[in-house]
């Protein structure tokens, strides 16, 4: 990833937050001169991301021995218009532009096929994502039978992670009048939601 040093972030801390905020990763690996890549939900665990996959997926064949790979993690994205900026009616020379948060995990993938592991995995999952719910959902609710043959269909996934890069860019290029701008402005309509949150935090 391409980090201007204005947008660089390396809080360990962040980082870990904004991957357990999003969850949602693109895994990327290589095959014959080409790429695989599918969208996972993920669980930082130490220093690695635990997943799963339906066993159909490409991915199991060719991580079954373990591969170098790639985690996308698109943390918030939002459109930026020059028409908020202060300084576009001050002196025009404005443009459009994007901001967002994105972190990229590198590492190596490998398959696990443990069921005792892989049932652990989608459990703290739920468990995670259910939890702000006033009726949360839990695997046990289902039949147990029913879960073992879902259970059965899907590959564990763990990625060690060997560096990752973050990168915000929360328009701190601009002058102070023309961030306020588009953080008050930056969460309206379907783009942008949560940005306005990062470009609040003051470390960023």
């Amino acid at each position: 990833m391409y980090r201007h040093p204005s947008f660089a972030v390396d809080d360990r801390e962040f980082i870990r937050s904004s991957i357990a905020e999003r969850r949602l990763g693109t895994l990327v690996v290589t095959q014959g001169g080409g790429f695989e890549a599918s969208p996972l939900p993920w669980l930082l665990v130490g220093d690695e991301l635990h997943g799963h996959v339906v066993t159909t997926n490409p991915l199991v064949g060719i991580c079954d021995a373990g591969v170098p790979c790639l985690v996308v993690f698109d943390v918030a994205d939002g459109y930026v218009s020059p028409s908020w900026y202060p300084s576009k009616v001050e002196h025009g020379r404005v443009v459009p532009t994007w901001n967002y948060v994105a972190v990229h995990v590198h590492g190596s993938v490998r398959t696990v096929s443990d069921p005792e592991w892989i049932h652990d995995q989608v459990r703290s999952l739920t468990d995670m994502m259910e939890l702000s719910r006033p009726d949360p959902w839990s695997v046990s609710d289902a039949p147990d039978t029913f879960i073992q043959k879902q259970l059965s269909s899907i590959t564990g996934l763990v990625v060690t992670i060997d560096r990752i890069e973050a990168k915000a860019k929360l328009s701190q290029n601009r002058t102070e009048a023309d961030r306020v701008a588009v953080q008050d402005n930056i969460g309206d309509g379907r783009s942008g939601v949560g940005l306005a949150g990062y470009m609040a935090n003051p470390s960023l």
